[in-house]
Parts: C-alpha cells; sequence; structure tokens
C-alpha cells in the first residue's frame, strides 16, 4: 500500500510537469515538399509549379503576417547547396487565430531554387536541401530546420 501511494504520487509529479504546447518562441518542424522535382527549363512562368515547402508552425500569441503591427515576421531559407540565404515575408494569417497558433504554412521555392554551374555537363541534377527558421513580430527566432526530403532541381 505505501509503495502503491509512492508511485502514484511520482506519476501525478510527472503529468503536472506536461510542457505546455504554445510557447512564446514560435516552433516550426517539417512536413513536405511538394513537387520535390523541378527544371531549369520552365522557369520563366513557372512560379506556380515550383516546389513548396510546407512546415508545422506553432505560437502562443500568433503574432505574423503582414499588416503595419506585425511587419518584422519573416521565414528565413537558406540553400544548402549554394548557400544562398534569403527572406520572405510571412503569409497574410488575418484569418487564423492569434492565441495559440497552430497551422501549416507553404512557402514557394520558386526563388530559392539556383544552380550550381553546370560546365559543360548539361542536363545536370542538384540535390538541394534547405535551412529554414522563422522571426515572429516581436523578433522572436524560432528553432532551426533541415528539410529531410531533397528537391531534385535539373539544371539544363
Amino acid at each position: 500500500m505505501k509503495n502503491t501511494l509512492v508511485i502514484l504520487c511520482i506519476l501525478a509529479g510527472l503529468a503536472s510537469c506536461k510542457k505546455d504546447k504554445f510557447e512564446t518562441v514560435p516552433k516550426i518542424s517539417f512536413v513536405d515538399v511538394k513537387p520535390n522535382v523541378f527544371s531549369s527549363d520552365i522557369l520563366s512562368g513557372a512560379r506556380d509549379f515550383a516546389p513548396k515547402l510546407i512546415m508545422k508552425v506553432t505560437d502562443a500569441e500568433g503574432d505574423f503576417g503582414s499588416d503595419a503591427d506585425t511587419d518584422s515576421s519573416f521565414i528565413y531559407i537558406k540553400n544548402l547547396l549554394t548557400n544562398s540565404f534569403d527572406s520572405v515575408r510571412f503569409p497574410n494569417l488575418d484569418r487564423a487565430p492569434k492565441k495559440d497558433f497552430d497551422a501549416e504554412v507553404s512557402v514557394n521555392l520558386f526563388d530559392f531554387l539556383e544552380c550550381v554551374d553546370p560546365g559543360p555537363v548539361r542536363p545536370r541534377t542538384d540535390t538541394t536541401y534547405y535551412e529554414v527558421y522563422i522571426t515572429d513580430a516581436k523578433k522572436n527566432k524560432s528553432n532551426v530546420i533541415t528539410t529531410t526530403k531533397p528537391v531534385f532541381f535539373q539544371c539544363k
């Protein structure tokens, strides 16, 4: 009986230490890249067909978007093949709940596709991964993720 009471106290203590899913600092996780194949010969006018990075974002305040109050929320992307680094404004999320924000966000990778000088051998396919993090309106920086699914970019 005494051991049972001790075990129940330990389990109750562990259950009360459950970490809150939503924090002030945004958290991101990789979901997918769709499609993960793209060719440089269809670059003109092909923005809609470019790969999209899909990630899950959680944040306690949900302070993202493009209105005047949240002008500093960005998605930072680094192409690990070319080491080029740039950012895009966070999509407008006016319709999303602000408290306990939990959503999938899609980013078009069109501007982040770049051929390494293929030299005389053409066509050539480069395998590209990306490193990504976000900032919210209060300039809180999320964790940094690396895509686990490559983008196969055919350079012609």
